[in-house]
């Protein structure tokens, strides 16, 4: 352990909303939901203005619009996020070589690595808010401590913009007041759990004794809140970028029925699954496959290779296998696939007869299976928040899975090249890159980009038939009033996000100071 607090945690301050409210003029000071637009859509982040009327991130999309009626709702446009996301860690990178992303919009820096020694925490926080403020006009809060457990912890509590530094004296006086549900890793099954304990706070948590939370809880989450709750967690801040997972999600607009449709299904999700595979290193040796019923029940299986395998024919069959596995004998709701123990090099799978070989190349599938467990139902049923935190999952390669929940947002880390992403971003993609293509009613969302020949860059508000509604703006204009074209007479075309636009790039008349 760390004698000083000397680990840094930055948290974009909602994040996706944050960029949508800079980019949209319009939008800033107003609710503003990002996520899945559908019927079974989900409420990737939500901003400030729309957290203080209820909604909130991974709540269903339809609850959050009830709550907010006035919000602004828009797909997620991940190049934009992976922009800003870039500039805010350059920024930390600036204060010190030694970064760890989390995901998009947060992650570790160690200060004891700073060129010229280490900075006074409150100062490094400072610098840090400043210029990211100064580059992106976005704001974040930071927290500092002697370990990354509390470090991420003091981040939380005073946002948005805030700072709180935890000196190694004072980790008690901060810590065990808190609600338990601050502590990484407590959910809602593992807070259910606990509460049937008496534990509300981290002081009550503190006095359980170990072999009480390993018999709850399981031996490795157990021990792991049983260290947490005094404070102890020795991990290193890790520079390395290598990436451990690639995988994609899909939550149906109407559950799934029948073995058939189920494996056809699979195939889209795999075909996404791939895509990203491809980008990084091309080969796994685990598919694991996520099967989540109506009933929100979740079951992972996975099979394993005895090689990594770039063959889209054995990664596909696995895929299938693994959900067959699974037992798919209720609706269907979501199905993901992940693959883990990426490696750039395969052993190439040579296309002879299997009499050939003495040990034929064969998949093993995993009974390391985690069961979810079902969720209490809300004032709205079932569908009143996602599933309860998942356990890790041993796979038979060695490495650990947290079931599929850790990739639910994949197109974020592809376009970031970030370890992580935000999760909760679930819906049916576009498919393939829809840039350059007019805009129509088959491939607008809310939010998405695009341009006309002579009114310049604007945002899709909707688009009904061929009427589009969309509003002329960027960050360096003033905020625009809805229009509708016609777009046979005013075709539109999908662009890209135009990228990070400094503060200093706005006229003074539009800066938020003026």
């Amino acid at each position: 352990m760390r004698d000083a607090a000397t680990v840094l945690h930055l948290d974009a301050d909602a994040f996706f909303a944050a960029v949508e409210q800079r980019d949209k003029p319009s939008l800033r000071g107003k609710p503003v939901l990002v996520g899945g637009v559908g019927g079974r859509g989900v409420v990737s982040t939500a901003s400030y203005e729309a957290r203080r009327a209820g909604a909130r991130s991974a709540m269903p999309m339809a609850r959050a619009r009830r709550l907010t009626p006035a919000a602004a709702v828009l797909v997620p446009r991940f190049a934009a996020y992976a922009a800003y996301s870039q500039v805010i860690m350059g920024v930390l990178r600036e204060l010190t070589p030694a970064v760890e992303p989390l995901s998009i919009d947060e992650a570790f820096a160690d200060l004891t690595q700073a060129p010229g020694g280490t900075p006074e925490p409150e100062d490094a926080a400072a610098q840090v808010q400043a210029r990211v403020a100064e580059l992106t006009g976005l704001t974040v809060s930071v927290g500092v401590g002697r370990s990354k457990l509390v470090a991420k912890i003091a981040s939380d509590l005073r946002k948005p913009g805030g700072v709180v530094v935890v000196r190694p004296q004072d980790e008690d006086d901060v810590l065990l007041p808190l609600d338990v549900r601050t502590v990484p890793g407590v959910g809602p099954a593992t807070q259910g759990a606990l509460e049937r304990l008496g534990v509300r706070t981290v002081a009550d948590l503190r006095r359980q004794p170990l072999d009480t939370l390993t018999m709850t809880l399981g031996e490795a989450h157990g021990t792991g809140l049983y260290l947490m709750s005094r404070g102890l967690d020795d991990r290193p801040v890790v520079t390395t970028t290598e990436r451990k997972s690639a995988g994609a999600e899909r939550t149906f607009a109407v559950d799934l029925r029948g073995r058939d449709v189920v494996l056809s299904a699979v195939d889209d999700v795999v075909d996404e699954a791939l895509q990203r595979l491809e980008r990084h290193g091309g080969a796994a040796r685990t598919v694991v496959a996520k099967v989540r019923y109506a009933d929100f029940s979740t079951v992972t299986r996975s099979v394993t290779f005895p090689h990594p395998t770039a063959s889209d024919a054995d990664l596909r069959d696995a895929a299938r296998k693994a959900v067959l596995a699974a037992g798919v004998v209720e609706p269907v709701r979501l199905l993901g696939v992940a693959f883990h123990a990426l490696s750039p090099h395969a052993q190439l799978a040579l296309d002879l007869d299997a009499h050939l070989f003495d040990a034929p190349r064969r998949a093993v599938v995993g009974e390391h299976d985690h069961v979810g467990g079902r969720l209490a139902e809300g004032p709205d049923g079932p569908d009143d928040g996602p599933p309860d935190d998942t356990a890790g999952t041993r796979l038979p390669d060695g490495s650990t899975a947290q079931g599929l929940d850790d990739v639910v947002a994949e197109l974020v880390e592809d376009d970031a090249r970030l370890v992580g992403a935000e999760k909760a971003v679930v819906g049916r993609p576009l498919g393939g890159s829809q840039v350059g293509r007019p805009l129509d009613e088959s491939n607008a969302r809310p939010g998405l980009d695009v341009e006309h020949a002579t009114l310049g860059r604007g945002w899709v508000v909707h688009v009904r038939g061929r009427e589009a509604t969309v509003r002329f703006e960027t960050a360096l204009t003033p905020p625009a009033r809805s229009r509708v074209l016609d777009l046979d007479e005013d075709p539109l075309v999908l662009v890209d996000p135009v990228g990070v636009t400094p503060p200093s790039a706005v006229p003074p008349e539009l800066r938020d100071d003026a």
